[in-house]
């Protein structure tokens, strides 16, 4: 470690810069599902230790020299591993598009780097060579994190603070300080080792210190965890059951191949199917969840499926699923408003009684940003639609139906979004439909389904999560699986959600516990900085 640490500082050019990539990509094996934790602190130090070695420049060069390359290799290095995955939908079209995923994907990576170098270089301008430096860079990187969260409707897909969560214990400081104070706590605590070497002629003892605090802090973290998930009673509620389709409904990537009475022909199936011998099938249901995408046509273009699922349907049963919505502009025959990826309740008379349109849509994925600059490119949004998706009302997440409590829908993306999932105070569960069949046989459902996890143990709410193709389950308001099914398999899952807890340090407070540890950490990189004169 010596030699590297010594390596890190004196290098330089693209060797620094290949070093740093190399650290970075050793850093993203700690990211869901792969949960390398050891990795992180392994990988930090080299960053700390590089801007130890670099030189600041003078005018544009203190926020694009040095420190900012060195930074934005890091999370280049990073962001390809976390986000590799991604490039499981080049293949649903083929062609082309499979020859230019490993650029796509490198490039995406190199813009969400961005963030990380202008930390970087932000950090370095505070820069000192004492051990307050690590809390410089790690309250700066934690700003970045929650900018490429909320910047152009947000990214926050790996965030550095999920690497704290991989077991039911760990996640449970979720509930207190949320996944952006874990972020500033990963940060602090991975850039540990850097305070250890090099020794310059410091005991053992206190160069070992701040590591082994870190180690005390996770156990810390554990032992809360473990008396929290001791002492929380989870109770099942007794006035909602509900039953999740897991369809396999692939013809989402081309609606041209949707044959809708095949499709509704599937899902009316799986949705009456009796599992053994004392299932009653729908007769004991209140509420029939489809996932994101199960229906991929308008409903106008086949009426009759409204009539087939009314049908369907005993006395008091509401389906919610996911399909395209269209709202016809007053006075038209032909023309439609814009398209909406939304979840419909339909009762039993076959009628759309509510409905809810996504509002945070997946850039590139839903909707393309700049489209006539890309469209010059041939680029255009995964999802099909020339246009792309229109932006729903986030102020109708909250749903209610006759004879189901009121929930928070939450389609596909948007549980990514932390401390802005809706009103969650009058809430009493989390409804997740989504649709990951676009990234089957990657790491990317797995993924995506932790973080959902993440959002129940901040808000103390029972997540109920429909996915097309994997993974469909229910947990308890604390985060904790108590119904599955295995992905990629056709059935369905009968699930009751659990009751609320009364509230949780996160919901009380939000993040105005990790804005206050900001500006103290801020305070400590105006303090403890020293200048340095410009390089010549």
């Amino acid at each position: 470690m010596t030699w590297l640490a010594e390596t890190a500082m004196l290098s330089h050019g693209w060797r620094r810069f290949a070093l740093l990539v190399l650290a970075g990509v050793i850093a993203g094996l700690s990211v869901p599902p792969l949960f390398v934790l050891p990795a992180l602190f392994i990988a930090f130090p080299v960053w700390v230790w590089c801007l130890d070695g670099a030189t600041p420049g003078r005018g544009w060069r203190r926020l694009f020299g040095q420190a900012f390359a060195i930074g934005f290799a890091f999370g280049w290095g990073y962001f390809t591993v976390a986000f590799h995955w991604l490039g499981a939908a080049f293949f649903v079209d083929g062609g082309i598009m499979v020859v230019i995923m490993p650029f796509a994907i490198l490039a995406l990576a190199a813009l969400i780097a961005f963030f990380w170098g202008l930390a970087s270089a932000a950090a370095h301008m505070f820069w000192s060579h004492g051990p307050w430096r690590i809390v410089t860079l790690a309250t700066f990187v934690t700003m970045a994190e929650w900018a490429r969260g909320h910047v152009l409707t947000g990214f926050p897909f790996d965030l550095l603070g999920y690497a704290l969560t991989p077991n039911d214990e760990m996640m449970q400081l979720a509930s207190v300080i949320g996944i952006y104070g874990l972020t500033l706590l990963a940060a602090l605590l991975a850039m540990t080792p850097a305070l250890i070497w090099p020794a310059d002629e410091r005991s053992l003892s206190r160069r070992l210190l701040p590591f082994f605090l870190a180690i005390a802090v996770i156990a810390a973290q554990l032992g809360y965890g473990y008396n929290r998930l001791a002492g929380t009673i989870a109770t099942p509620r007794t006035d909602v059951a509900m039953r999740l389709v897991q369809p396999l409904v692939y013809e989402h990537a081309d609606w041209a191949k949707a044959d809708p009475v095949a499709l509704i022909d599937r899902l009316l199936m799986l949705s009456e199917m009796r599992m053994d011998p004392a299932d009653q099938g729908l007769a004991d249901i209140t509420t029939l969840v489809w996932p994101e995408s199960s229906l991929p046509f308008f409903l106008s273009t086949y009426p009759e499926a409204l009539a087939r699922i009314a049908r369907m349907l005993p006395d008091g049963t509401t389906l919610l699923a996911g399909a395209p919505r269209q709202d016809y502009l007053p006075g038209a025959t032909t023309s439609a408003g814009p398209p909406y990826n939304a979840m419909l309740a339909i009762d039993t008379n076959g009628e759309v009684i509510a409905s809810y349109d996504k509002s945070h849509l997946v850039p590139f994925g839903e909707f393309l940003p700049f489209a006539p600059f890309f469209a010059q490119l041939g680029i255009k949004q995964f999802v099909p639609g020339a246009e792309g998706w229109a932006h729903g009302d986030a102020r109708r997440r909250l749903v209610s139906l006759p004879a189901t409590p009121a929930f928070l829908a939450v389609i596909c993306y948007e549980i990514l979004f932390s401390g802005d999932l809706g009103d969650t105070g009058s809430a009493q569960f989390l409804l997740n439909i989504t649709n990951d069949a676009w990234f089957d046989n990657s790491i990317g459902p797995a993924q995506h389904a932790h973080h959902a996890r993440v959002r129940a143990v901040e808000e103390g709410l029972s997540l109920i999560r429909a996915a097309n193709s994997g993974l469909t389950f229910a947990t308890d308001p604390l985060g904790r699986v108590t119904a599955q099914l295995p992905p990629l398999q056709m059935a369905v899952l009968d699930v009751r959600p659990d009751e609320r807890l009364a509230s949780t340090p996160f919901t009380q407070w939000r993040y105005w516990p990790l804005l206050v540890a900001l500006l103290i950490g801020l305070g400590i990189a105006v303090i403890t900085g020293r200048r340095r004169k410009p390089a010549l």
